[in-house]
């Protein structure tokens, strides 16, 4: 997506699915941050501390298509599913897609990749007969 360019009604719909089905699969929060970057990771970690008590577990997903820069940064206890080699794999994923001009597509299959990797285990009912 080119610099000034914004997403259509539809694009920001896919997104929304995109990020609340992150949420459901892994139980934490996702934040989507498309825009100017200059200050990369440091930008990228002050945006998430700016979200208060909620950073500790939320994944927030920066990107600038502007500069090609992508950041994925992760809260103390959101990092506990999801280390580095994860966000790596994530990030591959989106911009392996980035690369043929598909912005949303790839932000939704990275932001895929991660909530899987960070799925909560499934619960066993046990039954106390």
């Amino acid at each position: 997506m080119p610099p000034g360019s914004s997403f259509s009604d539809d694009q920001r719909l896919a997104l929304a699915a995109v990020i609340a089905s992150a949420e459901r699969v892994s139980g934490m929060p996702f934040r989507l941050y498309v825009g100017e970057l200059s200050g990369g990771r440091a930008q990228a970690e002050a945006l998430l501390a700016a979200l208060g008590a909620s950073a500790a577990d939320t994944v927030l997903v920066a990107i600038d298509p502007g500069s090609r820069r992508l950041e994925i940064v992760t809260g103390p206890r959101a990092a506990q599913s999801l280390d580095d080699r994860t966000c790596a794999l994530g990030a591959l994923a989106m911009t392996s897609s980035f690369e043929a001009d598909d912005l949303v597509g790839g932000i939704r299959n990275g932001v895929q990749l991660l909530a899987d990797h960070a799925r909560h285990p499934a619960r066993r009912h046990v039954s106390t007969f």
